[in-house]
């Protein structure tokens, strides 16, 4: 996984780039979210991965896919990114941008993992301490996860803070066995 994020991380660095320099952040934001979503298609995935098309014709139909929400510079990244083999990348590709759009806007993804649902109270105050902790606005999702027994899972960026009953257990057993 960390080698796919590293593959795609100059493709992500350059969208960012170009989206910036137009002013169209939101745009290529929900062209990204498109492509990602397209490739979940099994007939879309069935397009990229077969060595009989050549690159451009992949770009071409992802780009028709797309219809009115890609430019010509949307167009031309596809083309970069296929005739590099690395359309199947778009999802990590997508992340990456959305990293960079988070640091320029200064807000931060936050999902939420719990073992039962967050009441709006303890939403709120979970999204103030995040605020501060991060200096950043957060916009937080959560989640009802039924593998946990309790507590909760935070995913922010690239921090995961692990509340949940079996991490706060798996952590005593690490003190234990160093003792």
């Amino acid at each position: 996984m960390a080698e796919l994020a590293t593959l795609a991380r100059p493709y992500g660095n350059a969208a960012f780039d170009l989206a910036k320099s137009a002013s169209a952040l939101p745009r290529w934001s929900r062209l990204l979210s498109l492509l990602g979503a397209a490739l979940g298609e099994p007939r879309v995935r069935a397009l990229i991965d077969s060595p009989e098309i050549a690159a451009p014709t992949k770009a071409q139909r992802l780009a028709e896919l797309c219809g009115d929400d890609i430019d010509a510079a949307g167009r031309q990244f596809l083309q970069v990114l296929s005739a590099n083999g690395r359309l199947a990348l778009l999802d990590e590709i997508q992340d990456r941008f959305e990293e960079l759009k988070g640091q320029e806007e200064r807000t931060l993804e936050v999902e939420v993992r719990s073992a039962r649902p967050l009441s709006d109270a303890q939403a709120e105050t979970l999204k103030a301490a995040l605020q501060r902790r991060f200096d950043k606005a957060v916009s937080l999702t959560s989640a009802v996860d039924g593998e946990l027994l309790g507590g909760a899972v935070i995913r922010a960026g690239d921090v995961v803070i692990d509340g949940s009953v079996r991490g706060r257990l798996a952590k005593l057993q690490e003190a234990l066995a160093r003792v």
